[in-house]
């Protein structure tokens, strides 16, 4: 046993210092990136915000949606081949660019994994996606995937750590998602123990991957728009919704009423709700590590995409960053012990 006593740090542990500024609108302020990979030659250019790979979050009409703003999707894994055929027999072609198909680490899953790249060879991108990201398995699986696909772009997390990040990218993937237990429906924390504060994740996380030509996505922890742009601040490449992109007439999840008002299901993919929709219920050697939630039913996603991405000008403008690019470079990160005046939030 050992302690690590320097200090480690959360969205609501920190601000943003503003800074002098050239920029006179929020309307002068680029959020596009463009990057290219380690080791996939696709070049890519958006903004660079994610859709979570949750059945109630990164679906279908999710991704149609997001495209239009050049705003990425992680499709979730529990679509069939048949479902996939369908939906890329109708896609406009750069949808391609914003759309990754996720996979775990089965047997089964791989086979599935196959048989829709081989029915639409057109998909660039491929999210590997375990809650653990630790396991030796889940490095040879890595391993495994870029070599079946050596041009592809692969996504692949859960990590919180600088060595593994190195040891990911090491074996072949591009993007190293970055969280574990953040997520506003996930129970890990409580359940386990295990953790750690996401902006210093972020922060070591990138420098690592950084190092190495690699990215990062921040996935987890966001809750208002103003978490999205401290993820940005402290590195990350891409950051991850979840809970913020939930509860929309593009999400998934079933729309139920309550005393006469709609709300939409939300729940953590390793919840006792997902698992007993998807496999049959809560094995026996382990726990639930995900709640389920009903979210006030939200209306187009559109509203909520243009509010977070007004907000995230309005950063670049405070500190002087005409584009997203730039956001790192010019962030410095105060301590604070309180965010907002919340008098009148409840």
């Amino acid at each position: 046993m050992r302690i690590e006593n320097d200090i480690k740090l959360g969205f609501t542990d920190v601000m943003i210092r503003p800074k002098r500024s050239t920029l006179s609108s929020r309307a002068h302020v680029s959020l596009d990136r463009t990057f290219s990979f380690l080791h996939s030659d696709h070049k890519w250019n958006g903004v660079p915000i994610m859709a979570a790979n949750m059945d109630t979050v990164g679906t279908f009409e999710m991704a149609n949606e997001l495209a239009k703003h050049k705003i990425f999707t992680a499709i979730h894994k529990h679509y069939s081949i048949e479902e996939w055929g369908e939906f890329m027999g109708k896609a406009h072609e750069n949808l391609t660019d914003y759309i990754a198909v996720s996979t775990g680490t089965s047997a089964t899953d791989s086979k599935k994994l196959s048989a829709i790249i081989n029915q639409s060879p057109q998909l660039k991108f491929i999210c590997i996606d375990v809650a653990n990201g630790y396991s030796e398995h889940f490095v040879n699986f890595v391993k495994k995937t870029r070599g079946q696909y050596p041009n592809k772009v692969i996504m692949a997390g859960n990590v919180v750590t600088g060595e593994m990040v190195e040891e990911l990218l090491l074996a072949g993937a591009d993007i190293i998602k970055v969280g574990i237990g953040p997520g506003s429906v996930c129970t890990t924390r409580v359940k386990t123990g295990v953790g750690y504060p996401q902006l210093s994740a972020i922060i070591e996380c990138a420098d690592a991957a950084h190092g190495l030509g690699g990215q990062i996505v921040s996935d987890g922890g966001c809750k208002i728009p103003g978490d999205i742009a401290k993820a940005f601040g402290g590195g990350a490449d891409f950051v991850m919704l979840g809970g913020m992109l939930a509860g929309h007439t593009e999400s998934g999840g079933k729309t139920i009423e309550i005393d006469g008002e709609k709300y939409k299901q939300f729940y953590g993919m390793s919840s006792e709700t997902a698992m007993t929709k998807h496999v049959g219920g809560v094995a026996n050697y382990r726990a639930s590590e995900g709640k389920t939630v009903q979210i006030p039913y939200r209306g187009a996603v559109e509203n909520t995409v243009q509010d977070i991405l007004g907000s995230l000008r309005s950063t670049c403008t405070y500190v002087g960053a005409s584009r997203l690019k730039e956001l790192t470079k010019r962030t410095t990160f105060i301590r604070v012990q309180e965010q907002h005046n919340e008098i009148f939030s409840k």
